[in-house]
């Protein structure tokens, strides 16, 4: 036990101190002394990707590179999902320097089920493009990889998920490291791993900004919700994403059953709720995760869906009503009163 605390304190101070480089705080010179950061510190175990083809972690994958890892394990019903597809909507915002200047990695924490051919899978339903690998191993390498990267959490039996959504980011070239939330805005981590990682040195010699001199952050509760929590997977008028597209759901859904949708979607999955299982087959089986919004945060964010489907403009008529994109999401109210739930 002392040994892990030891183990995790370390890690913990070298993100610290890598981000006291981010910011500034350490002179530009000891950035480039990158024997803590580099081959002396990263450990150079075989890593195996979706595709089936091997790699040692420092050497192929680390070294020299720009680098965006996280942990993730296929059957998480937390945050993985959101992480996954936050991260695909900053791939493409960063556009074709991923795989060229830019690398993602998404190492599992569960390598006796995700095989390469499972990553590949999940790979596959969340639309990840080229220049990001999903990566497995030994179980023993990965846990070295993830303490020594500032990621890895004791097994805690309270909580399910087994991880913290983080991300870090690198330039191993520089010794740069930070680590961020991995639900984070996209295009704030898209600005991260593109501009600040990428061209540090200007930033360490631009002049500092008060906080004081920043614009207040406008964002309605129920907005801020949503696009936290809700716009990886989804859009409200915009067609479909990884899930459905949420224009007039409010409207020809009972709010009991899409409440309890949004907060609980593992359990309803479990239970077999049928429209659940439907919705789960159709979007190619991908889990939405269950965030733990309380009872007012869901009301917020079903309030701030109402109100943007008002807002967009209204869709011509389809020709098969059925075909209607609100239709997808649950129940009409007669279809949730006949259903026998609470």
């Amino acid at each position: 036990m002392r040994r892990k605390r030891l183990a995790g304190l370390a890690a913990l101070a070298a993100v610290c101190v890598a981000t006291l480089i981010y910011f500034g705080q350490v002179p530009a010179a000891a950035a480039f002394d990158n024997t803590r950061w580099g081959a002396n510190y990263f450990p150079n175990v075989e890593l195996t990707d979706q595709f089936g083809n091997k790699f040692h972690f420092y050497d192929d994958l680390i070294k020299g590179k720009i680098v965006a890892i996280d942990l993730i394990y296929t059957h998480c019903t937390d945050a993985c999902p959101l992480e996954t597809a936050r991260l695909v909507q900053v791939q493409k915002l960063l556009g074709d320097r991923v795989g060229k200047e830019i690398f993602f990695y998404s190492i599992t924490i569960d390598p006796k089920r995700d095989t390469p051919e499972v990553l590949n899978a999940y790979a596959e339903k969340f639309h990840v493009g080229p220049g990001w690998l999903f990566l497995t191993g030994k179980a023993e390498d990965i846990e070295l990889v993830s303490k020594k990267l500032g990621l890895y959490s004791d097994p805690d039996p309270s909580n399910r998920d087994g991880h913290t959504p983080s991300l870090v980011l690198g330039n191993e070239a520089t010794g740069q490291w930070m680590r961020n939330s991995a639900t984070d805005n996209a295009r704030f981590l898209s600005v991260l791993i593109g501009d600040r990682l990428d061209q540090w040195k200007r930033n360490l010699t631009a002049p500092a900004r008060s906080y004081s001199e920043a614009e207040p952050l406008k964002l309605n509760a129920g907005e801020y919700l949503f696009q936290t929590h809700c716009a990886a997977c989804h859009t409200v008028g915009q067609g479909d994403k990884i899930g459905p597209d949420l224009k007039g759901v409010t409207s020809v859904r009972d709010r009991a059953w899409l409440m309890r949708f949004i907060q609980v979607p593992d359990q309803m999955l479990a239970g077999k709720d049928a429209l659940a299982t439907e919705l789960f087959k159709k979007y190619k089986e991908v889990q939405m995760p269950n965030l733990r919004l309380g009872d007012v945060d869901t009301a917020r964010v079903i309030e701030y869906i109402e109100k943007k489907s008002a807002a967009v403009a209204p869709a011509k008529a389809p020709a098969n009503p059925g075909n209607n994109p609100a239709e997808k999401i649950g129940p009409t109210e007669p279809e949730a009163r006949n259903s026998g739930r609470q």
